[in-house]
């Protein structure tokens, strides 16, 4: 195995992590940008009210996106098991 390509199997992982973790890292960011307008033109500045809303946010997204998130993590998880013997030789 040379350098290229063990660093080819890296950046895939890290491909797949970011593939992953951005659709619900986005609905955080959003949720999280429509409170604070919020709560700017309300003049509420409670810092708990941010909580709720992006917990509960983050774990629709992560319900509704879990099968697809599984199934990149598992796909990237076979190729690799699967190709894992004819790396070796």
């Amino acid at each position: 195995m040379s350098t290229e390509f063990i660093m080819g199997i890296a950046r895939q992982a890290i491909e797949t992590t970011l593939l992953v973790s951005l659709p619900v890292l986005l609905i955080s960011l959003v949720v999280g940008v429509v409170i604070s307008l919020f709560q700017a033109v309300t003049q509420i500045q409670e810092m708990t009210i941010t909580f709720v809303p992006k917990i509960v946010a983050t774990f629709l997204a992560m319900l509704f996106l879990g099968a697809w998130m599984m199934d990149q993590m598992v796909g990237l998880t076979v190729e690799i098991f699967t190709n894992f013997p004819h790396w070796i030789e």
